[in-house]
C-alpha cells in the first residue's frame, strides 16, 4: 500500500486541489459542492456524468475543469450521425507503408468532454465502454493504451428526450458519480451577470496544475487507509439497494468499488490519511443512484432513485467509535469498533 511521506503529500495535495478549485470556482459560480465532487471523482480515477437542463453550465464545468489542469483535452459533440469509429479512431490504409495505419480519435485524451452524450446512437455510446473501464482501445486485433491521468466528463440533459437515445445500464455503471448542478441563486446569478456579462470567463483560464501533479495526487489517494468496518458499511449500503422493494435493479460490485474509491478522494481532500463513516455517507447519493433502475410502482408513486438511497442511509446501521479506538493513523492497524442506529443526515 502507498503511504504518504509523512504529512507532505496531504500538504501537497490540499495546496494543489485547492488552485484548481479556486480555478474552477471562478466560472461556475455559487457551486463549491458541485466542483468538489468533480475533483473527488478526477482523484479517485472515475468518470464524471453531468446532469441537468440546459443553461445552467454543464458544458461549462467540464471545460473548466479540464483548462484549470494542463492535461490533453478534446472534445466531442454526440450526435446522432456520430460514428463509433470518430470516437475510438480509425485504420487507414498507407499506400507507401502498404499496411494499415491507425490514426487515433477523440478518446485519445487526458480529459475528455462528452457533449450531450444521449443524443450519439446506442452503437456509438458503446464505443465508450471499453476505454472507460480498461483505458484502452482494441481495434483490429491491436491494444492501444489511453493516457493517463484519463477522465470523461459526460453531461446530458434529462428534460428534452426527443432525438435522444438513453444511456443503457452498462454505460452509467461506468460513470463514478452523476451530478446535478442546479440553479443558481439569486446572489450567485446576480454576481454571474457581473462577472461573466460581457467576457466569457475561460478565455482568461489557465492551468494551474500539471498532469504529472495529478498523477502524484491519484497516487497519494490510493494509500488514504480505508478501516474493515468501513469497507463492511459500503457493503451493506450497496446490498440494500440490491433487495429494496422499491428498485428492480440494485447497485453492482462495481458500485461498491467506485464509493470507496471516491470516499478516499474525499478523505484526502479533508486533509486526512484515513476515511470516516461521513466519507461515505456524503457520496453514497452521486455515486449510487444514477445506477438504480426503480420499479414501476415506484415511478407511479413518484419515488426516485435519489430518494430511496437517502432511505438507506438512514435505515443502515452507522460504524461508530472515537478516533483513538478507530486507529485510522499511517502505521495502526483498522480496530474494531460498534456498529450503532444510524443517525439522521444534518
Amino acid at each position: 500500500m502507498t503511504t504518504y511521506d509523512e504529512r507532505a503529500s496531504l500538504t501537497d495535495l490540499t495546496a494543489t486541489v485547492e488552485r484548481v478549485r479556486s480555478s474552477v470556482e471562478g466560472v461556475i459560480e455559487g457551486k463549491p459542492e458541485v466542483v468538489r465532487l468533480s475533483l473527488t471523482v478526477l482523484l479517485a480515477e472515475g468518470h464524471l456524468l453531468i446532469e441537468d437542463v440546459p443553461g445552467v453550465g454543464k458544458t461549462m464545468l467540464a471545460k473548466a475543469l479540464a483548462r484549470s489542469i494542463d492535461c490533453s483535452v478534446r472534445r466531442i459533440q454526440f450526435t446522432p450521425d456520430l460514428l463509433p469509429s470518430d470516437v475510438t479512431g480509425v485504420s487507414i490504409w498507407d499506400q507507401q507503408r502498404r499496411d494499415f495505419e491507425f490514426k487515433p480519435g477523440a478518446i485519445f485524451a487526458q480529459i475528455v468532454i462528452g457533449d450531450e452524450i444521449n443524443r450519439a446512437s446506442p452503437k456509438t455510446q458503446s464505443a465508450l465502454l471499453e476505454s472507460m473501464e480498461e483505458r484502452q482501445v482494441t481495434m483490429d486485433g491491436q491494444t492501444y493504451e489511453l493516457p493517463s491521468p484519463f477522465m470523461v466528463v459526460a453531461t446530458q440533459n434529462p428534460v428534452e428526450m426527443e432525438g435522444t437515445y438513453p444511456l443503457p445500464e452498462a454505460q452509467r455503471d461506468r460513470f463514478m458519480a452523476r451530478v446535478s448542478i442546479g440553479y443558481p441563486s439569486p446572489e450567485a446569478e446576480l454576481q454571474m451577470l457581473d462577472v461573466h456579462g460581457g467576457v466569457n470567463p475561460l478565455d482568461d483560464l489557465q492551468p494551474v496544475a500539471h498532469a504529472d501533479e495529478i498523477l502524484k495526487l491519484i497516487e497519494a489517494v490510493r494509500g488514504v487507509h480505508v478501516a474493515e468496518t468501513i469497507r463492511r458499511y459500503a457493503v451493506d449500503l450497496v446490498s440494500a439497494t440490491r433487495t429494496h422493494p422499491d428498485l428492480r435493479l440494485g447497485a453492482s460490485p462495481r458500485a461498491t468499488l467506485h464509493l470507496l474509491r471516491a470516499a478516499k478522494a474525499s478523505a484526502a481532500l479533508g486533509g486526512r490519511d484515513y476515511a470516516l463513516p461521513d466519507d461515505v455517507q456524503n457520496l453514497a447519493v452521486a455515486v449510487l443512484a444514477h445506477r438504480l433502475l426503480p420499479t414501476a410502482q415506484a415511478q407511479l408513486n413518484r419515488r426516485t432513485s435519489e430518494q430511496v438511497v437517502e432511505e438507506i442511509i438512514q435505515r443502515t446501521p452507522v460504524p461508530t467509535g472515537s478516533p483513538q479506538q478507530r486507529g485510522y493513523g499511517l502505521g495502526n492497524g483498522p480496530q474494531a469498533y460498534d456498529r450503532q442506529p444510524p443517525r439522521r443526515l444534518g
